[in-house]
């Protein structure tokens, strides 16, 4: 009889087996940031370079071959100093020319000058000779002066802080050869992503320091572009440092602060919108971690994401992947 039991008992255990409620499925696991803390949002110091308060780009006055460059970037140079020239040989027969037409009107003026003392010639022939000897010098004026162009000479003591042209290179009047940056006051030349323009204005206070060191200067925001860069899309902008010294050598890279400067709109990924009939909004993860949907309003769009203008706050976790696959109240796990 005991052994009948026990087969039976088995039965029993296995079917009760078979009946047994199944574990619930664990919360789906999602991936979140933090609002204020995620890359796209920090942005609070800004990478530049360190110019020159007045900076002159230098050009030929015509065109012509570059034969000669005798400044490097980096280069002293002095006021007058010769810096490039051109191939002088077509305006040195423009100057013959204009100086041998120059010489025969003279000549013809002279002998007009003789038979009109004789009573040869009318004084209105003689005026008219005249006139054709002031032409031809102020033709010879001008091609010597067309001579002395083919020299490139410094207007100001600086710098050369660029090189734009090399010899043998042809180069059409006005086109930039050198870029010299006055001795003086320096800058640092920045460049403000759209979230940070609003609210900017010259005159605000910032503070910047040379990557090379560990010293900090005072400066103000002296000019701010009104319009985007086309092609990246930020604000070109120019930050003066009155207190500059020998530490803040022309192309160092520096940062910039703005004290006082507005908290940036957070930046989300666009992959944590989800669409709620005609609107936006992200799902917001409590403390209990359970999701909740929350409209959001996006000012625009960077490379980083949207920028939220209104509807969360500093410090609050959202859900940046997988928005569409949770529904509200539900709960959650973080990726670590």
């Amino acid at each position: 009889m005991k052994h009948v039991f026990l087969p039976f008992l088995a039965a029993l255990l296995l079917v009760a087996c078979d009946k047994a409620t199944p574990p619930p499925p664990l919360p789906p696991v999602v991936k979140t940031l933090i609002i204020g803390q995620s890359a796209a949002n920090t942005g609070r110091s800004y990478s530049g370079e360190i110019r020159a308060r007045h900076e002159t780009l230098l050009a030929f006055r015509l065109d012509g071959k570059l034969l000669e460059r005798s400044v490097d970037a980096g280069a002293a140079v002095k006021v007058g100093q010769v810096l490039a020239r051109l191939d002088p040989a077509d305006l040195r027969l423009a100057a013959g020319q204009a100086e041998a037409q120059r010489a025969l009107a003279l000549a013809e003026a002279r002998r007009y000058r003789d038979l009109h003392t004789r009573n040869f010639v009318s004084a209105a022939a003689l005026e008219a000779k005249e006139t054709a000897l002031a032409s031809a010098e102020a033709q010879a004026g001008m091609a010597r002066n067309q001579a002395a162009y083919a020299n490139l000479r410094a207007d100001h003591a600086g710098i050369v802080a660029a090189v734009l042209a090399e010899p043998g290179q042809v180069l059409s009047a006005g086109q930039p050869v050198l870029r010299i940056a006055r001795d003086g006051e320096r800058e640092v030349a920045i460049s403000l992503p759209e979230t940070a323009v609003t609210g900017m204005k010259p005159g605000m206070e910032a503070e910047i320091s040379a990557w090379s060191g560990n010293k900090t200067y005072r400066g103000r925001l002296r000019e701010l572009s009104p319009a985007a860069d086309p092609a990246t899309r930020t604000y070109a902008a120019r930050v003066s440092v009155p207190d500059a010294d020998t530490h803040l050598v022309l192309g160092m890279t520096a940062s910039v602060r703005f004290a006082g400067e507005p908290a940036p709109a957070p930046v989300v990924p666009l992959a944590a919108l989800f669409q709620q009939g005609d609107k936006l909004a992200v799902w917001i993860t409590g403390s209990d971690s359970t999701v909740s949907l929350r409209p959001v309003t996006v000012a625009g769009y960077t490379d980083a994401g949207a920028v939220i203008s209104a509807g969360v706050q500093p410090g609050e976790r959202i859900v940046a992947v997988g928005v569409h696959k949770l529904n509200a109240g539900q709960k959650v796990r973080i990726a670590r």
